[in-house]
């Protein structure tokens, strides 16, 4: 979305900060400034950050300023230290500025994750991007706001597409909706719902699943954010459409819990395995460790699946599954 020069003043820019000293809009005058507005455990988000840090290493001696703002959705990514492991683990090198009481996603009005605004050498607003995609278009914008700032700039043809899904001729399918699972934004699929901030054993006839619901089995903690395991066999099952699935998921501390996955009916086979996957005695599964994103299951195509977890042990927050749906064009 492009908006008219000199419309619109960005707000001032936060307190603490990673990659860099604290910045200010002032000490940014002069340059173009592209905020990204981002969360650690936000499958979107992280799809996005390839090309962010692409741009940032490509136009950074040419006067390109950019600022990641994380402002987290949940309470765990609110902590600077788990701000600080995603920072490493996706290899950012950017300036990144901390937003857990959410004050910068108030000045910019900003309503979702993730969000680009382009900012001119005046300190006006002329670009903002919700969501994924539309990066080649972001990138001309970018080369736009630096030929005005130096018409004499040389830069070089925009990047090709980072993964086979973003080329032109991949297909985008409608996939089923994020899916939360604490009580306060989630849909559990048992009969009588949830039992709201306590400890309870739950079951359901698995005969009934609806896509857009998830079903749990066993002891387990309802809470606004997650839903958490309490017993020795937990399970969630749900009937979703996608291409893949992700959840953000964690562990109490000091714990190393083991989450099996099956998919209609069976363990994952190598092929429907993700970088999060790992195989022990003819069983997929996932280590939960750290709190974040895990990559569940990839299936490459999009289609319509159940998909089984099975937590043995207590210790293990469940916060949303997302879904997948771009798949590559045919050859």
């Amino acid at each position: 979305m492009r908006i008219a020069k000199g419309e619109v003043r960005t707000p001032e820019i936060g307190r603490i900060w990673f990659n860099s000293s604290p910045l200010s809009m002032r000490a940014l005058l002069g340059k173009v400034v592209l905020i990204d507005f981002w969360d650690y455990t936000c499958v979107n988000c992280i799809r996005t950050l390839p090309y962010v840090q692409a741009w940032h290493d490509r136009y950074k001696d040419e006067g390109l300023a950019v600022v990641g703002v994380h402002t987290p959705e949940f309470t765990f990514a609110q902590y600077d230290s788990n701000v600080e492991r995603g920072i490493r683990e996706f290899s950012l090198t950017y300036p990144i500025v901390v937003d857990s009481s959410f004050e910068l996603w108030k000045a910019f009005a900003n309503r979702y994750w993730p969000t680009k605004y382009l900012i001119d050498t005046e300190g006006y607003l002329r670009y903002a991007h919700f969501g994924e995609g539309k990066y080649q278009e972001t990138e001309e914008v970018i080369q736009e706001l630096l030929k005005e700032r130096d018409p004499a700039v040389q830069l070089p043809p925009t990047l090709e597409p980072v993964r086979p899904e973003d080329r032109p001729g991949a297909v985008c399918f409608k996939p089923t909706g994020e899916l939360y699972l604490g009580h306060a934004r989630g849909r559990i699929g048992n009969e009588g719902g949830y039992e709201t901030d306590l400890v309870t054993i739950y079951d359901f006839n698995e005969a009934v699943l609806k896509e857009e619901f998830f079903y749990a089995r066993g002891r387990w903690a309802s809470t606004r954010e997650y839903f958490g395991s309490e017993g020795d066999d937990c399970r969630i099952m749900l009937k979703y459409s996608g291409a893949g699935v992700n959840l953000v998921m964690a562990a109490r501390k000091d714990f190393d819990r083991i989450v099996e996955v099956r998919q209609d009916g069976k363990p994952l086979t190598p092929e429907l395995a993700t970088t999060d996957t790992s195989f022990e005695n003819g069983a997929s599964i996932i280590r939960v460790m750290k709190p974040r994103m895990y990559s569940i299951v990839d299936n490459h195509a999009f289609g319509t699946h159940t998909l089984e977890l099975i937590i043995r042990g207590p210790g293990v927050a469940l916060f949303a599954f997302t879904f997948t749906s771009c798949v590559s064009a045919q050859p």
